[in-house]
């Protein structure tokens, strides 16, 4: 699985007309998945680890995971099909019974909201990540110009 995956972190977020942009990267290359508006939000409030008045639905799902003893191990995104990625939330299972670990088919902004609020490493299929537009050049004139407005 290792030379499978490339591991990735969330580089930027940028609010767009339709939602937001979700810069996934690393110092190699950098993509874009657009995202609705509140999941950018919810995103970049992990990230920043912001104090919320009422448990998100992302909080609720780390409780009932924590309830039944199952941990996320990783999130990877998988695939692009007809402009939609794809991804799997990899969650592991231990009791007195043994070690299960379980993929499930999740949507990329909520796996990237479970990632981020449980600091578990996000990764990318290498085949996709090799055929994904790098978008480095665009994230770094977004950080220049913030910089700039500073």
């Amino acid at each position: 699985m290792k030379n499978d995956v490339v591991p990735v972190q969330i580089r930027g977020i940028l609010p767009a007309n339709s939602g937001c942009a979700i810069f996934v990267g690393n110092d190699e290359k950098v993509f874009v998945i657009q995202v609705e508006h509140n999941m950018g939000t919810i995103i970049s409030m992990f990230m920043r680890d912001t104090p919320k008045e009422r448990p998100l639905t992302h909080d609720l799902i780390t409780s009932v995971f924590k309830g039944f003893n199952i941990s996320v191990e990783r999130v990877v995104i998988t695939e692009l099909k007809n402009s939609t990625y794809f991804a799997r939330l990899i969650l592991q299972m231990q009791n007195e019974l043994g070690r299960k670990i379980v993929e499930i088919d999740a949507r990329p902004s909520d796996c990237l909201a479970i990632a981020t609020a449980q600091k578990r490493p996000i990764f990318v299929a290498h085949s996709l990540f090799s055929e994904v537009e790098d978008m480095s050049e665009v994230l770094e004139r977004i950080n220049d110009k913030t910089d700039d407005s500073e």
